[in-house]
């Protein structure tokens, strides 16, 4: 039978997990509603001489007042390196979380794992509160690409529907809201918004670059900047759409080519990255008296630090040569 303190390390990640996923459901079940003065108040309306909406105290609101400073130094992007903020990060992964709510889950991974490490191994607990901390953003990263690409897998279908929804006499507002109807997620989400923006007096530039800001996909980036263009110098949006489609297209067959023909590369690169890793990880618990050595001398722990910056530059140079740009 496990002991006690790993049964209750357990219990809490699955506590912790069962949060993240909790308070996503809440937020998306909700649509936002306790946000509503705030998107107001970015569209620029404000509710002086109304009557307030009745504000939460309970605990959830409390807490996210706690962490909230904290939450906004840690969660701030850099403008100039490209980095994007939390904020933006969480609505890129479609994630309906406040950024305080986002470090309370981060500090919460991080004290489970630490513990469970602690407890079960006595190894260092904060190199795991570390580890444990990076986990949400790992997933966060892996939901924004997820999304990134399945947008990207939608585009050119979804510009043959605007392309014949404004050959058939539709304005391109029209369009975007057939679109809206007629997609499905994530491409219809981003273009449900978009018409909400125009409703409520943004213009089409403006809701695609909305757009662009959230997804960040080169591809639609190029169908906001044709729609730019085409506003300035005029022509057929219909045809430029066609052609756009077409292009990208081919851009997804193309990649799709580039995978098949590095998949093999990439498989080598991974297996090799997690032999070593795994064989120590074994080794470590199977025989714990004939790995001790490593832990227990500076030599190993020089030896452990050279085999990882190894192992790390190998697969850095293998994803290097296998990241063939399209």
């Amino acid at each position: 039978m496990p002991p006690i303190p790993v049964v209750f390390g357990l219990i809490a990640f699955a506590g912790v997990f069962l949060l993240f996923l909790g308070i996503s459901q809440m937020r998306r079940a909700a649509g936002g509603a306790e946000d509503f003065q705030a998107r107001l108040a970015a569209y620029g309306v404000t509710t002086a001489g109304a009557q307030a909406l009745p504000q939460s105290t309970g605990l959830r609101d409390s807490l996210n007042r706690l962490f909230q400073p904290a939450a906004d130094r840690m969660g701030r992007g850099d403008v100039k390196k490209g980095k994007p903020s939390v904020t933006e990060q969480l609505q890129r992964a479609d994630l309906k979380l406040r950024p305080s709510e986002y470090f309370m889950i981060q500090l919460g991974s991080g004290v489970v794992v630490g513990l469970i490490g602690y407890w079960r191994w006595g190894l260092i607990f904060g190199l795991l509160f570390f580890a444990g901390y990076l986990i949400p953003g790992f997933y966060v990263k892996y939901r924004v690409s997820q999304r990134l690409k399945k947008f990207n897998s939608q585009l050119g279908d979804t510009l043959t529907l605007l392309s014949n929804a404004l050959k058939a006499g539709y304005s391109f507002a029209q369009a975007i809201d057939t679109v809206a109807k007629n997609a499905v997620a994530p491409i219809g989400d981003e273009f449900g918004r978009a018409v909400r923006e125009m409703n409520l007096g943004g213009s089409p530039d403006e809701a695609l670059g909305n757009i662009t800001k959230r997804i960040a996909s080169q591809d639609f980036d190029l169908v906001a900047t044709a729609y730019s263009i085409h506003r300035t110098v005029g022509g057929n949006l219909a045809e430029i759409l066609d052609n756009i489609a077409y292009t990208i297209r081919e851009r997804v067959r193309i990649k799709g080519e580039i995978q098949t023909l590095t998949a093999q590369a990439k498989a080598s690169g991974t297996i090799i990255t997690a032999l070593p890793i795994l064989l120590a990880v074994f080794m470590f618990f199977v025989t714990p008296t004939y790995f001790q050595p490593m832990f227990s001398s500076i030599i190993g722990w020089i030896l452990i630090a050279i085999g990882a910056f190894m192992i790390f530059i190998g697969n850095l140079i293998i994803r290097r040569i296998v990241a063939i740009e399209v």
